[in-house]
């Protein structure tokens, strides 16, 4: 081979090798980015916001500050917020930072999961001051990626909190807040009984002069007195009351639950007074209708219906009927505030509350369960 062929053609093998070379090479380190290793979302922003809007799987929770400084839950019929909720979310914003851009890309950027979650605030004229987009969890060493919704840039942060986009979640489900010594005055009602005697619907009022002293009963039964730990319970479950769930007022499940229903009435030592009605619609045992061939199915004989039986036999005992048990509904309070402005009267206008059902459980059934025998009196020692 001529020596200006060879020079040709090992010339060619050199481009061709430097073309696969670059084609093969990793793609380079993104280039430094400002952001890295700063915090996610400066505190300054948090403290300029007046609106928190927070979005996944498609559902939205939107907060907003009050002219007070409070914060409300606007897409939860305005409720107060969980202020300690808030302020740890906000926490987690702020402390998390971005560890590294990780992509440019538009194609790398659509493989992050990059949906509808996102992070938005808004300053007092509706201004946004943040769009932060959300993507999935790292897959390793922790962190989520994010993006601002303007940029074509993907970051890492020190994020792992979660984004809870259920509004209900974010309202305090504070209704009542009292201290125990502040109650002079409980009045608590007992439904009418139809027990052997019956008896009407009756109120124990137990009072007290000052708070260290114990409550003492108006009118106990004769030879009877307060059982010193009667009321303890059912004042310590009212006086730091929380909801579970709301319902529409008008729902039936609250207008059954006020069929069945027991009322207190607390009164503080400044006048106030707070009272209270909890129901709940009873259990039911309904009976199974009996199916007889060839006709309309009928209920369970009674025990006391008659049963034929052959000459020389003994009765049959007649079959017991079965029953359908159908639960005891939730337990709903409605609250009045003798203090007009007090906040749980603008709630009880929106919304029916339901709250745990030990605290209507909790309660003493009948009047003879908080009263006890007066103590014997000390037998003298005749004089010698």
């Amino acid at each position: 081979m001529k020596l200006r062929t060879l020079v040709l053609v090992v010339t060619i093998l050199a481009v061709l090798s430097g073309a696969v070379a670059l084609r093969n090479r990793p793609p380079a380190a993104p280039a430094a980015d400002a952001r890295v290793g700063q915090p996610l979302v400066a505190t300054e922003l948090v403290e300029k916001a007046t609106v928190i809007r927070l979005a996944d799987a498609g559902k939205t929770v939107e907060l907003k500050k009050s002219a007070e400084g409070g914060w409300r839950v606007a897409s939860y019929f305005d409720f107060p917020a969980d202020l300690a909720k808030l302020a740890g979310f906000a926490g987690d914003l702020t402390e998390a930072k971005i560890s590294r851009l990780v992509t440019t890309s538009p194609a790398a950027i659509s493989r992050l999961e990059f949906k509808d979650t996102r992070v938005q605030l808004l300053d007092a004229a509706g201004q946004p001051l943040l769009d932060l987009a959300l993507g999935k969890n790292a897959d390793s060493g922790g962190g989520r990626f994010v993006r601002l919704a303007a940029e074509e840039k993907a970051y890492l942060a020190s994020l792992n909190s979660f984004l809870d986009s259920d509004s209900k979640n974010w309202a305090d489900t504070l209704l009542l807040q009292l201290k125990s010594e502040d109650i002079a005055k409980i009045e608590l009602s007992f439904p009418a009984d139809t027990a052997t005697p019956p008896r009407a619907e009756t109120t124990v009022t137990v009072t007290r002069a000052k708070k260290e002293e114990p409550f003492v009963a108006e009118h106990p039964p004769a030879g009877q007195q307060l059982k010193a730990s009667a009321f303890t319970t059912v004042l310590s479950n009212l006086t730091s009351l929380r909801y579970t769930d709301t319902a529409a007022t008008d729902d039936p499940a609250v207008a059954a639950a006020k069929v069945a229903s027991r009322s207190v009435r607390l009164t503080t030592f400044d006048g106030k007074t707070i009272a209270l009605t909890l129901g709940r619609k009873p259990e039911e045992k309904k009976p199974r209708p009996v199916a007889v061939p060839g006709s309309v199915a009928q209920p369970a004989p009674s025990p006391s219906a008659s049963t034929a039986t052959k000459e020389g036999e003994s009765p049959a005992k007649p079959a017991e009927p079965e029953f359908d048990v159908i639960p005891a509904g939730p337990v709903f309070v409605t609250i009045t505030h003798s203090d007009a402005p007090a906040p749980v009267n603008a709630l009880m206008a929106k919304r029916a509350f339901q709250i745990a059902d030990f605290i209507l459980t909790a309660f003493p059934q009948t009047p003879e369960e908080i009263f006890e025998p007066l103590p014997a009196p000390a037998a003298t020692v005749p004089a010698k």
